[in-house]
């Protein structure tokens, strides 16, 4: 779920301004997965930027302040969401935490890093969802860790079917800024592509395993 059409417009023009997302239907990217993409996001960028990083982290601190109240903890998902998390547990003025896609194999073998205790509520800031396989297996460990996860919002979701499914059966609530949708109309609004390249970028959006761009 996206927060509202203006928002998502808004965070799709200011992705697309600072190259945080790129698209290139003509000549697509390879993901670590092998899949082939003509889009290729990546949300460390923003912090780069100090407009665009200050309209993030305050657009989602206002939603999780509406939504949510203060939750104890703001938990990042690390890596790509520990910079954006820590900007936003900064806004509300509450504690940050972030979650290793495993433990360490060394030291303290911590999987979450930071303070944290039973029964606190979390919520989980994230980058970008995809698959959501990722963004899930931090919340497994959240859960492990006996704390109450609120909720989780993320910047961009590419909008998969399977992620759908999968928080869905994992019983997690999920809101993002925005989503490829919208990307997609603010793109052809603003010239970004053509009403040809559209239907390649939807076409790969409706079976992303399987689409090749030649």
């Amino acid at each position: 779920m996206i927060f509202n059409k203006d928002t998502a417009k808004k965070t799709a023009e200011v992705l697309l301004q600072i190259n945080a997302i790129k698209l290139s239907p003509q000549e697509p990217f390879t993901w670590a997965s092998g899949w082939k993409s003509p889009i290729y996001c990546d949300n460390r960028i923003i912090l780069s930027f100090p407009p665009v990083r200050n309209y993030i982290r305050e657009t989602m601190g206002k939603y999780i302040e509406k939504h949510y109240g203060k939750p104890d903890v703001i938990a990042g998902v690390a890596t790509g969401a520990i910079g954006i998390g820590m900007l936003v547990a900064e806004y509300l003025g509450l504690p940050f935490i972030y979650v290793r896609p495993d433990a360490k194999g060394h030291g303290r073998k911590n999987q979450i890093e930071g303070f944290i205790q039973s029964g606190q509520n979390v919520v989980v800031v994230e980058d970008l969802i995809s698959t959501g396989k990722s963004s899930l297996n931090a919340v497994k460990a959240l859960k492990e860790a006996h704390v109450n996860v609120k909720g989780m919002i993320a910047i961009f979701t590419y909008g998969f079917d399977v992620a759908t499914e999968n928080f869905k059966e994992a019983g997690v609530h999920l809101n993002t800024l925005s989503n490829y949708e919208n990307l997609l109309e603010q793109a052809l609004d603003t010239n970004y592509i053509s009403e040809k390249e559209i239907k390649t970028l939807s076409e790969w959006n409706s079976n992303p395993s399987e689409w090749n761009a030649n």
